[in-house]
């Protein structure tokens, strides 16, 4: 079992950035893929980006690429999720979850999910 944690969420204005965190317990990330997700209330969960912990490949949405980075730290055991140039679309509330060894796209193909944490771009 892996037990995620999620922080980092806040208002911010447009333009502005935030970094979120993604801290795991009860074992490590090792083979996992970790994955960011954001819901908008009324939309369906919708992938963000997503980083293998082995070999560290990423993978974003178009709606983010150059905008925001996934990074991880190996010794802290937590995936961060740096966000840049923030609109007032990329609000919601931001999940992190962990899957199999290979990026994923569908929240269905992950495993373990954490509470989330709001994110919300003033315009």
């Amino acid at each position: 079992q892996v037990q995620l944690v999620e922080s980092g969420g806040g208002l911010v204005q447009a333009g502005g950035s935030l970094r979120l965190s993604c801290a795991a317990s009860g074992r490590t990330f090792s083979s996992y893929t970790v994955g960011w997700f954001r819901q908008a209330p009324g939309k369906e969960r919708e992938f963000v980006a997503a980083i293998r912990w082995s070999g560290g490949s990423t993978y974003y949405a178009d709606s983010v690429k150059g905008r925001f980075t996934i990074s991880k730290d190996v010794a802290k055991n937590t995936v961060y999720l740096q966000m840049n140039s923030l609109k007032p679309e990329d609000t919601g509330v931001y999940y992190c979850a962990a899957g199999g060894s290979l990026i994923f796209t569908s929240p269905a193909r992950y495993d373990y999910w954490g509470q989330g944490t709001q994110v919300t771009v003033s315009s």
